[in-house]
């Protein structure tokens, strides 16, 4: 959430990033600074009261030291109706406070300055490229791939779940273990510590990392339990540190984790969901950043360029995408999205979004670390993809299928999988 004091002193620059970024109801930042000043003049009276009684109850000792004990038992019987007028304004001032950050929740990430303005997808700004597409008329779309040799099983993944939960076969499910075990060690390699994350999260952990309240009808829920099947192991691993106060010099914390990603991905439909394109199940890998304010920009640029070696190991084609204050998401600050080319639908897919969060995670988090003076300070937050493994999967079958319609083994890949090529059993 945003700094209620940023939010007091900038309520007109906070209502202009809530519009660039689609949000309607900007009465939201009227309602907050109204219940902030209703909470900030009970702290008044709060306070009032309480030096009040203080020096009336100085004055008791005195009193009866004096003989006055009518006088003293009179200000025995006023501290003690103060006392009472505390405990119900404290109750007021609670409820107030509690008020005002529910409405903060509400209030999004405002997008950094270089972000640029739009409302949608065409405004998007491709700021970097590598390879070049193929768009030969022969390569045929990963789902008829799958179909013909069964290498990936959705309608057996129907009968046993629903739409959207594929069963990966023989070589292609060893791919798909391959593709997992290679972006984890490259991460290590640079510098990431590996987690093994839980795979299910509690409402204090969602709400955390901002899927509560704004995506929450993308998350599958276990009712009964209070869990949620975590859609992006980004909400387990930045909960890691939840509640802490970090040793500043340990800062930059990076951790890499695979974990399965489950997202009901409610309104989907059309050509975009086809095949690998976007499934309720799927593997990731998440590199998630924990760092001092001053560096986080710099740190989203080195996770943009971890998540684009990636590809280029890989050899697929790719672009990068600033996103546009419209398409940007309600928790980040900045955000690229890495799209790779998709040869056989003749179009780019999403496989990567690298986030810069800033404080808006953290301050939800009371994730803190101390500064050079030894002072709590909110730590910054950001996650990026590296990578997601559908449509890496559907890019490779893609774009190393053979005219025989066998699939080449990426060379990165080879001496992993101890094999060259894919054929159909």
């Amino acid at each position: 959430m945003l700094d209620i004091q940023f939010v007091r002193e900038n309520s007109e620059t906070v209502k202009t990033g809530m519009k660039q970024k689609g949000e309607e109801d900007l009465s939201v930042v009227d309602r907050v600074l109204e219940v902030d000043q209703t909470w900030r003049d009970l702290v008044v009276q709060v306070d009032e009261l309480r030096a009040e009684s203080n020096t009336k109850a100085k004055q008791i000792g005195v009193l009866k030291g004096e003989g006055k004990h009518e006088e003293a038992d009179r200000i025995i019987r006023e501290t003690s109706k103060a006392k009472e007028e505390v405990k119900e304004l404290e109750k007021k001032m609670q409820s107030a406070k509690k008020e005002r950050d529910e409405l903060l929740l509400k209030i999004p990430n405002l997008p950094h300055e270089s972000v640029p303005v739009g409302s949608g997808e065409e405004d998007n700004k491709v700021v970097h490229s590598w390879g070049e597409p193929d768009r030969s008329d022969w390569r045929k779309p990963h789902w008829e791939l799958a179909e013909r040799t069964g290498w990936i099983d959705f309608d057996r993944g129907v009968k046993v779940a629903g739409a959207g939960f594929p069963f990966y076969r023989g070589d292609v499910a060893r791919l798909q273990r391959t593709l997992i075990n290679f972006f984890i060690d490259e991460a290590v390699g640079q510098g990431y510590e590996e987690l093994q994350s839980p795979f299910f999260v509690n409402e204090d952990s969602a709400r955390g990392t901002g899927q509560i309240p704004d995506k929450e009808d993308m998350m599958y829920e276990i009712a009964r339990d209070g869990f949620f099947p975590i859609p992006t192991a980004e909400v387990p691993v930045t909960n890691f540190h939840r509640d802490e106060i970090l040793p500043g010099q340990e800062l930059p914390l990076r951790y890499v984790a695979y974990t399965p990603c489950w997202r009901r991905e409610a309104g989907s439909h059309g050509k975009d969901v086809r095949g690998l394109n976007r499934l309720h199940q799927f593997d990731k890998v998440e590199l998630v950043k924990i760092v001092r304010p001053e560096d986080s920009y710099e740190e989203l640029e080195s996770l943009r360029r971890q998540a684009e070696v990636l590809l280029e190991k890989l050899g697929l084609p790719y672009r990068t995408l600033l996103m546009c204050t419209g398409d940007m998401g309600f928790t980040q600050s900045k955000k690229y999205d890495l799209e790779v080319w998709s040869p056989g639908q003749k179009r780019w897919l999403e496989v990567s979004s690298c986030s810069n969060f800033t404080d808006y995670q953290a301050r939800r988090l009371m994730l803190r670390y101390r500064n050079d003076d030894g002072k709590p300070e909110i730590a910054h937050t950001l996650n990026g993809s590296g990578l997601a493994l559908p449509r890496v999967m559907a890019a490779i079958l893609e774009a190393y299928q053979t005219e025989e319609g066998k699939v080449e083994v990426p060379e990165v890949l080879q001496e992993r999988m101890g094999k060259k090529l894919i054929a159909e059993s």
